[in-house]
């Protein structure tokens, strides 16, 4: 990968990582991951990126484009929010929860955690998520915002109780 590629760009905030900027990180992931555009995601990650995300272990932007794009289209009506858990260096943790439905019209509540590795332009080298799945009623939804980036006034997830 060379230094001029445009892909390669600095993504602000860069490690090392202060507490306000970490979370200026999970935010502008999470409000990434709200897009449910596989293309952008996968800018916020260096060319050979590497993941695990429950079974699967995406490598390179192309892997990670092709994964999203699957999940996005098996989870429906995703909503997703995250939550600094700590940081260090060029290292963050957080955890979330996401909402979706399947095309059997039933509800899961995803809860997880996911440990980031950033290189100096601030991309994502490696992702490590473990994700458990629980069945909820449609009636039980906590995040019912339009589709896009979660609302400012919106609670977090230890607001939530979750």
């Amino acid at each position: 990968m060379t230094e001029t590629n445009q892909h390669d760009d600095a993504r602000p905030p860069l490690p090392p990582f202060t507490r306000e900027t970490a979370i200026g990180k999970v935010r502008m992931a999470e409000d990434a991951w709200n897009t449910r555009d596989p293309e952008r995601v996968s800018l916020a990650y260096t060319e050979d990126s590497r993941w695990r995300n429950r079974a699967e272990f995406p490598r390179g932007r192309a892997e990670i484009v092709a994964f999203l794009t699957r999940k996005w289209a098996r989870e429906r009506d995703y909503r997703l929010v995250k939550e600094l858990w700590t940081f260090a260096e060029n290292r963050i943790a957080v955890r979330f929860a996401y909402e979706w439905h399947n095309d059997d019209g039933n509800w899961f509540r995803s809860h997880g955690n996911e440990n980031w590795e950033f290189d100096e332009r601030g991309l994502m080298r490696l992702r490590f998520a473990s994700i458990n799945d629980q069945p909820i009623h449609e009636t039980e939804r906590k995040f019912r915002w339009p589709q896009g980036p979660r609302p400012a006034d919106h609670p977090g997830l230890t607001d939530l109780g979750l």
